[in-house]
């Protein structure tokens, strides 16, 4: 689908959708808990439909339900740790009984499939793994060589989809470099279920977006589950024979800061005053770095409400963007929409130390160098970053510009922001796949 977006105007209020990255990590722990865990208030999209499916062929039994206040919420009953699938083992010692096959397509999801994959090897069965035409080039090599070093059978030509996983988990002692933290994050969630007896020892030489590691351990300190970690993280420690709990609480799934950098990016780049409700800035989540970036940058950065009431974030802007330097590493998913923000300030921007940036949904260093150019943007492209030469606005050359999203929502989403601040109208390809992420985007223009 392509989208056409001429307009300058953005509304001043906006509730930001729940977090992908939550969501997601929810729905794991979720699945591997015994009984029935009620998820508020969560993200609903391409993403998270997808971990849906994969948790259900896992074993989860999952439905949408209302509570009397009207509020939305997940039920979902988990499959303990998959403790039925080794009592029937026990039982029978009869490996024929395991060979049945399941089939999990995380279609776009990539979240989805290196949590799945470490999931799928705590159990029994075959687990055969697939996805879009992105997924097939993303590849897993890292975490599956960690998978098979902790006992689990792994099958994959070079890392990517088609991957076939059967455990069981046996645990030991593996090194993984995490260009994405989610190789991490995946085992971190799946090692604490691993048989009561084993020890899953992590050595981590390589870490990129650090916050998403605390928010997997956030997670685990919630549930009290035991673990070590060295203090930058290098190395980790974590028993088998826990369990995953059920807690009793009625708290939604946090706002999004990762969505909530293109409508604070129109606020940039318009003058504002935007307004976004939902946010909670004591959240583990990295991205609320952009709110800093943009401060730095001339914008005016306002938090409203108090400590125990759902928050809101004032964005707005009198005098001119000015070019600074940021380091980007823990928080690659920032780039696209800095980039933009970058093209109206002036002077030079440089987004560093995220060479994690193209490994993403695309390389979004190169796609972004290469789009802003079709705006008059100067730039260049570092191995591991991008330097913006910003001039206070850009200079589309001819009429209506178009704009390449390459299937990837933060592309789409960024250059659909950079749209309210162009003298001509952009047409955007692939425009649907920001629903991946933040369904209603475009809702929000005029």
């Amino acid at each position: 689908m392509d989208i056409c977006i001429s307009s300058n105007r953005f509304p001043e209020t906006v509730r930001i959708p729940a977090s992908k990255s939550h969501t997601i990590r929810q729905l794991f722990i979720a699945l591997l808990a015994d009984g029935y865990t009620k998820i508020y208030n969560p993200l609903d999209c391409y993403d998270t439909n997808s971990c849906i499916s994969a948790c259900k062929e896992l074993g989860a039994n999952i439905s949408l339900c209302c509570d009397d206040n009207e509020n939305i919420y997940w039920n979902v009953k988990g499959v303990n740790g998959f403790k039925d699938q080794f009592d029937l083992y026990k039982q029978n010692l009869n490996d024929q009984l395991f060979n049945k096959s399941f089939n999990i397509d995380v279609g776009n999801s990539g979240t989805t499939l290196y949590l799945a994959l470490a999931v799928a090897g705590l159990q029994l069965y075959n687990i055969n793994f697939t996805g879009d035409r992105q997924i097939q080039k993303r590849s897993a090599a890292p975490l599956l060589d960690a998978l098979a070093n902790l006992g689990v059978q792994v099958q994959s030509k070079e890392g990517c989809v088609p991957i076939l996983i059967k455990g069981a988990w046996k645990g030991g002692k593996v090194s993984i470099s995490c260009p994405t933290s989610q190789y991490l994050s995946a085992l971190l969630i799946a090692a604490p279920i691993a048989p009561s007896g084993t020890v899953t020892e992590i050595d981590v030489p390589l870490l990129n977006e650090k916050p998403y590691v605390e928010m997997t351990l956030s997670y685990l300190k919630a549930h009290d589950i035991p673990f070590e970690a060295a203090p930058d993280f290098s190395h980790f420690k974590i028993p088998g024979g826990s369990s995953w709990k059920v807690l009793p609480q009625k708290k939604s799934v946090p706002a999004d800061f990762s969505s909530a950098a293109f409508p604070a990016a129109a606020a940039a780049i318009t003058g504002g005053p935007v307004t976004l409700h939902g946010l909670d800035p004591q959240d583990t989540q990295g991205d609320k770095f952009f709110f800093e970036m943009l401060s730095e940058m001339g914008c005016d950065i306002t938090w409203n409400g108090k400590k125990g009431e759902e928050r809101s974030i004032t964005v707005s802007r009198k005098g001119a963007l000015c070019g600074k330097t940021f380091d980007l590493n823990a928080t690659p998913d920032l780039l696209p929409a800095a980039a933009v923000v970058a093209a109206f300030a002036e002077g030079d921007t440089t987004l560093a130390n995220v060479a994690n940036a193209r490994i993403k949904e695309t390389d979004r260093i190169a796609v972004m160098a290469g789009e802003l150019a079709k705006l008059g943007v100067n730039n260049t492209e570092l191995p591991d970053g991008l330097i913006v030469h910003g001039k206070g606005k850009i200079r589309p050359v001819g009429g209506e510009v178009l704009i390449d999203g390459h299937g990837d929502h933060r592309i789409v989403m960024a250059f659909s922001v950079a749209a309210l601040g162009s003298p001509v109208p952009f047409k955007i390809t692939t425009a649907e796949s920001a629903a991946v992420t933040y369904p209603g985007f475009f809702e929000l223009f005029s």
